[in-house]
């Protein structure tokens, strides 16, 4: 199998989050052959295969693959029988058994009429195989990580509090390497081809991670740092999410959707307990207030909003609302670490450090939540910005014009403290070490870079995955 830098994706557009069953509409009526790779593969992906795929096959099933749907299930039933839905066990799960609601999907709402049909139409068909041989050739999971003949673009970058460990997005999978940039610890392969985000919990125990398959899907997967195993992974919507941030007692896990929304649940069991549609457009990054009240979204739609977790409820435009007053989308946003301050970061270049709370009535024509601009401003689009672990300054990176930069400014007076040399490409994300004078940056080349904050100076760069040579 080979990966390229760019893919030929078959994309389906699927809705992940049916509210009732109902029957087929007639203007949208059933092929009379069922495709496995088109009609019934994107159904799985969306209900199933969160909970059977080799990173977490539980029921000792598999079904993120053609042939592991024919083998037996745990229970030494066998899971799809060609010709013979009613000895299916797959298909005997998604529908009522004995008056009793369907078995699966576990915990959720029952499939629509419309996807079970089609399960069981393909089923009696033959249950055949018409995947395409170059998407065979693409096949990727834990127990086949990619392979890459060029570094992959990286979206995320992430410090465990320890400082132990530096995670890296890659394609279908994060890469764990060493703190310092010294190796590669474990690859933690999971079902979604684009990762957009990662993000430690509190305590250092749990990996978030944000992304999806565009188009079709969006999944956050939460992953056992310490076992290097999967614990959830969680269909969203209908497109990749993005910008996952951890509740400061470790409960909850936030982030934002390409269907504009912004999002909240339980680390523990998975339970949303915020939803919040006020956004026009993708909601890019997202992060709680010092004591977990409230959530912090921004948005390509120019906004950054703060909403209230208990009542899910939008409470304020931090950022100004005035027409024309924001140049542009905003893309990022970090939480000073003792107090309520907002490094945020977009479309003019300028990085700018804004109050979470406002303290005074609204007028039109305000920005009163603007504490500062940083100076000089970076060229093109910032994608990311971090605080450094006392606060005293924040790291951003850019992108122009094929090009990139990442700046270190000081927060008390938004000037620059160094620029950081030899970045060769757009950077896309950034990360600051918790204990040492390190920061990480990444992003279209694929190059992992290490630079002290300080001067600027280069320590170490590294490609974060393996690279397979052409023969």
């Amino acid at each position: 199998m080979k990966l390229l830098r760019s893919l030929a994706l078959v994309c389906i557009a699927y809705n992940a989050m049916p509210l009732t069953a109902q029957e087929p509409a007639k203007k949208d009526k059933l092929p009379d052959k069922i495709s496995y790779y088109k009609d019934v593969r994107p159904i799985f992906q969306m209900h199933c295969q969160g909970c059977h795929q080799p990173a977490k096959a539980q029921g000792d099933y598999v079904m993120t693959d053609y042939a592991a749907l024919l083998k037996k299930t745990g229970t030494n039933e066998d899971g799809i029988v060609p010709g013979q839905p009613e000895k299916s066990m797959v298909y005997q799960q998604i529908v009522p058994q004995k008056s009793k609601p369907p078995a699966m999907p576990r915990g959720k709402d029952p499939l629509i009429d419309r996807d079970v049909t089609i399960i069981r139409r393909w089923i009696e068909q033959g249950a055949i195989d018409d995947t395409p041989a170059s998407a065979k050739l693409l096949a990727v999971d834990s127990d086949r990580p990619p392979v890459y003949e060029l570094p992959p673009v990286i979206d995320g970058l992430a410090y465990s509090p320890d400082g132990q460990f530096l995670a890296v997005t890659g394609y279908h999978e994060v890469l764990l390497h060493k703190g310092d940039g010294t190796g590669l610890v474990a690859r933690l392969v999971g079902v979604s081809e684009r990762l957009q985000s990662v993000a430690f919990s509190p305590d250092g125990k749990w990996l978030a991670v944000t992304g999806g398959n565009p188009g079709r899907f969006g999944e956050i997967q939460l992953w056992d740092v310490a076992k290097k195993k999967l614990k959830m992974s969680m269909p969203i919507t209908f497109d990749t999410v993005y910008g996952a941030s951890w509740s400061p007692d470790g409960k909850y896990i936030a982030f934002g959707g390409a269907d504009n929304s912004v999002r909240a649940i339980e680390a523990e069991s998975g339970k949303q307990i915020l939803y919040q549609g006020a956004h026009s457009d993708w909601v890019l990054e997202t992060v709680f207030s010092v004591k977990g009240t409230h959530l912090v979204s921004v948005s390509r739609d120019r906004a950054m909003k703060l909403t209230e977790v208990a009542t899910e409820r939008m409470e304020d435009n931090i950022t100004s609302i005035t027409p024309g007053a924001l140049k542009g989308g905003l893309q990022t946003v970090d939480r000073h670490p003792k107090k309520d301050e907002l490094l945020i970061g977009g479309a003019d270049g300028t990085p700018k450090l804004y109050q979470m709370f406002r303290t005074k009535p609204r007028q039109i024509g305000d920005d009163f939540n603007l504490i500062r601009a940083f100076s000089p401003p970076l060229a093109g689009r910032i994608f990311a910005a971090r605080f450094s672990p006392d606060g005293s300054r924040g790291v951003v990176g850019s992108s122009s014009d094929g090009k990139g930069e990442v700046r270190a400014y000081e927060t008390a007076t938004g000037k620059q403290v160094s620029a950081f040399e030899k970045i060769q490409g757009p950077i896309y994300a950034v990360a600051h070490h918790p204990k040492e004078k390190l920061v990480a940056s990444a992003g279209f080349d694929g190059v992992v870079y290490l630079h002290n904050p300080d001067n600027g100076q280069l320590v170490r760069e590294f490609i974060a995955v393996p690279i397979e040579k052409k023969k």
